[in-house]
């Protein structure tokens, strides 16, 4: 069911593609249509936006102005009070005395306290001389002692004139477990000699600094109150505050240097416009980002545009349907008839009657194409055979004639010699090569008969240049019977007898046939010179090109045997070439089984 499914589908192709391109071109330029119209719509929204957020902020930053302004001037207050400073700096011990210091020191606080009346804070102070006082001392967990040594107290006493507005997480307050307080400090310190007397503490909740800009924030506009060494301070978002954001910082910090606002910026892993305000009162930025996905998803209506694409791609699929569907009825014909060309021959012509003009005409052209193809088939085959027929014969005819010069004089100095035996035997060794170089090219003969070819081709070597190079055979009896091509292995054995003993005087070579599964595998070793292969080169062009070098049988080059065992058996079949320099060569001769 499958298969025919995609088999009609194929064979509707052309119609697919126009039908595919015409629907790809319709929903592109939609695409782009929707794509310029939203791009020009966050132009328009950023501008606006812009505008809108930088009055937000402002009102943010009044905010938090209006809160510090409270704070300062509590903390002036307090500095100029003579009550405070002296509960905070005297060691007086009388009972009547230090309740008047009490009293007094009370009400100025309670003075005080009412200047921040507006916000729920609480406010301590702590003396040098360890006194201490709480305007709420259930809004503090920890102890006087334990806050006078804290980072929050060392960290004001390293800026005594500033109100540092720090960050400190209340852990044991059951009440508010964990939760975040923003802690106003101030060193109180005397004008005259600029001795710190105590440190005040105006601490505030973080759910009560939220009100500040929590009426400004939603989803996906979040607020943060970033200090100067990168530390979220506050922040709508709760899990970020206490975390440590140098990016954000660095960001900030370049947007203010250029009196930038409303730039895309990465925040949290997420891109954001961001607005940014420097507060040098709280030495702190007041930061808005407004996540990019959250605020361009209210401007597109995405259940709109899905609708409007689907009716696109709707009424485009009918009318390509249609379209196309009429112009290519009569191609699919065609081509039909045409795919069964390949499971028949080339004089199948097509039919072409009842066409329209254009498929009579593509067909006629196919059909003269066709018998130009079986023309120029049989005449590639007949050319492909006779080149075939002319390469083995040019192969096998290599037969130096100075190699025949050589020998023959050795067999005459052998007769001046009297030694007319191995004159005979020499004479007989060169009348067997020459039989099997001048016989018929296309016949094989049994590795048995081989054998004897290169015995005697190492006999007339022996003959004339001593027997220092011995030559031994090691050949399985079970490949004796099969049949390889005449004289394949000779140009191996000529090549280590002439180029593999250059620097060594005497050495050995051997020569080694057995049938390894479904071929027949010759291996000629020796122990010469050796060489470094290049691997850049195919392993039949390493050794040197043939020449005609006067010494030689045949001069026929490795290549030329490759290129002959390819011509005969195709690419599965060939030489493999192992060397090492000073240790020897390998030659590997693959062949197939081949029994007559």
């Amino acid at each position: 069911m499958i298969r025919q499914i995609v088999d009609k589908l194929r064979k509707q192709g052309l119609f697919l593609k126009l039908f595919l391109v015409t629907l790809v071109s319709i929903v592109t330029v939609s695409l782009l249509t929707l794509a310029i119209t939203i791009n020009n719509s966050e132009q328009l929204f950023m501008k606006t936006f812009s505008i809108t957020n930088g009055k937000l902020l402002n009102q943010m930053k009044a905010n938090l102005e209006s809160y510090n302004n409270a704070v300062a001037t509590g903390a002036t207050k307090m500095a100029q009070n003579a009550a405070i400073r002296s509960y905070l700096s005297s060691g007086e011990t009388e009972s009547v005395a230090l309740a008047m210091k009490i009293y007094q020191m009370t009400e100025a606080m309670k003075s005080i306290r009412s200047n921040l009346s507006a916000y729920d804070v609480s406010m301590m102070i702590v003396g040098k001389n360890g006194r201490t006082y709480s305007t709420d001392p259930w809004y503090w967990s920890v102890s006087a002692d334990n806050l006078k040594h804290h980072s929050i107290t060392k960290k004001t006493t390293d800026y005594p004139e500033q109100i540092l507005y720090q960050l400190y997480f209340d852990s044991k307050n059951t009440a508010n477990a964990n939760e975040p307080m923003i802690v106003a400090t101030k060193a109180l310190f005397d004008q005259t000699t600029g001795n710190i007397y105590g440190t005040m503490y105006v601490a505030i909740r973080d759910h009560q600094f939220k009100t500040f800009y929590a009426n400004f924030t939603s989803e996906g506009n979040d607020v943060v109150l970033l200090n100067e060494e990168g530390l979220i301070v506050s922040s709508n978002r709760s899990e970020w505050i206490g975390l440590w954001n140098k990016e954000l910082l660095q960001e900030v910090v370049t947007d203010q240097g250029r009196k930038d606002n409303g730039e895309f910026a990465d925040s949290m892993g997420n891109e954001v416009i961001m607005f940014s305000e420097y507060l040098p009162e709280l030495d702190m930025y007041l930061v808005n980002q407004i996540d990019k996905k959250a605020v361009i998803g209210q401007m597109i209506n995405a259940k709109a545009v899905t609708l409007t694409i689907m009716a696109i791609v709707a009424i485009s699929l009918i009318i390509v349907f249609l379209i196309t569907r009429k112009m290519t009825k009569s191609l699919r014909t065609l081509v039909e008839q045409m795919s069964n060309i390949p499971h028949s021959k080339f004089n199948n012509h097509v039919d072409i009657t009842n066409s329209s003009y254009e498929v009579r005409e593509l067909g006629n052209a196919f059909n003269f194409m066709l018998d130009s193809l079986q023309d120029y088939v049989e005449q590639l085959v007949e050319t492909q055979k006779q080149q075939r027929h002319a390469e083995l014969a040019a192969l096998q005819m290599q037969i130096n004639p100075h190699f025949l010069y050589n020998t023959l004089a050795s067999i005459k100095f052998l007769v001046q010699q009297g030694n007319k035996e191995k004159a005979a035997g020499t004479i007989n060794a060169l009348i067997s090569l020459l039989q099997n170089t001048v016989s018929d090219i296309h016949s094989t003969i049994p590795v048995r008969q081989e054998l004897q070819t290169l015995e005697h081709y190492i006999y007339i070597n022996h003959v004339r240049y001593g027997e220092k190079i011995r030559v031994n055979f090691f050949v399985e009896p079970e490949s004796l019977s099969y049949h390889l091509p005449k004289l394949i292995l000779q140009p191996f054995i000529e090549n280590a007898f002439f180029h593999g003993f250059n620097l060594k005087e005497e050495g050995r070579i051997l020569i080694m046939i057995a049938v390894e599964g479904d071929h027949l595998v010759c291996e000629i070793v020796d122990n010469g010179d050796g060489m470094d292969l290049d691997p850049t080169l195919p392993e039949q062009e390493q050794f040197p090109a043939p020449t005609r070098h006067r010494q030689l049988f045949s001069g026929i080059g490795i290549r030329n045997v490759d290129d002959r065992i390819k011509l005969m058996y195709g690419d599965h079949c060939g030489i493999h070439i192992t060397s090492k320099r000073s240790e020897g060569t390998k030659i590997k001769v693959t062949l197939p089984l081949i029994q007559c």
